[in-house]
């Protein structure tokens, strides 16, 4: 499914946050959304699934507007794991991840929807966890639900905030590698906001760099991590070094202490 944004331009009361942005994506890739805090990431992703709306610009998806689509219909298309969640109200792990099927549902669940959870359930490891409170677990094992949640979705967009960062080495690996290989068997396309450069490089087919609400720098990994545009975006004196053709950051130090 072909997915772009075109003249993307969004403010907050008077602050501006995204200034004029346009991207096409492709089906099956990965694209990681990188930049330091407050350069505008989440905002752009929550204006890709109508979750806000920018003054101005269209998100087209499919050859339709984002925007002049019925919410059921942007949520069959956008799966979407926030980079915050809070529990609203008591939910088992195994409810949170059936809240995922939503789109599809008429008034009760169906066979195929308790078949797609149970799948998603054993591939991410959560079945003993099944009838345990979402509000019980770690914040990793937290995270990890709602990233089931999300491949329950069965959406041909994945939008992840921050979709490892309570997560150690080991389950990083493994939820990347899951989006990875869900993507390429899918043919999905996958949009991660990520601040972890290294994992970036390692799993995005293109990055988009932002600086203050626009693109800096786009494409392949090796052409958008180089110091320069490290230092340039983040003031930071780094070494990039290569495995490969995959680049590895070592931030060095600040540039503009207190700034």
């Amino acid at each position: 499914m072909t997915l772009s944004f075109h003249g993307i331009s969004l403010s907050y009361g008077t602050n501006p946050v995204l200034h004029d942005l346009s991207f096409e994506f492709q089906e099956a890739e990965i694209v990681a959304i990188v930049g330091p805090n407050g350069s505008g990431k989440s905002s752009l992703v929550r204006c890709l699934n109508k979750l806000v709306t920018p003054q101005s610009g269209e998100v087209i998806v499919g050859g339709e507007k984002v925007y002049g689509m019925h919410a059921r219909e942007v949520a069959k298309i956008f799966g979407y794991v926030p980079q915050n969640f809070q529990d609203i109200f008591p939910a088992t792990v195994i409810d949170t991840i059936l809240m995922g099927r939503k789109p599809y549902a008429t008034w009760r669940s169906g066979k195929n929807d308790i078949l797609k959870v149970t799948e998603v359930m054993k591939l991410l490891h959560l079945e003993e966890f099944a009838l345990r409170y979402h509000s019980e677990l770690s914040g990793g094992q937290r995270q990890k639900v709602m990233i089931a949640r999300a491949f329950a979705q069965e959406s041909k967009v994945l939008l992840f905030d921050e979709p490892t960062s309570q997560l150690d080495i080991k389950h990083q690996l493994e939820i990347m590698d899951l989006v990875k290989e869900t993507v390429r068997i899918k043919k999905i396309l996958a949009i991660l906001v990520v601040h972890d450069l290294n994992l970036a490089s390692r799993y995005a087919d293109r990055i988009i760099m932002l600086r203050d609400g626009r693109i800096h720098a786009v494409g392949d990994p090796k052409n958008v991590l180089t110091e320069d545009n490290i230092r340039a975006v983040y003031d930071v004196e780094s070494l990039v070094m290569h495995d490969g053709e995959v680049p590895c950051v070592v931030a060095k130090k600040r540039l503009h202490v207190g700034s």
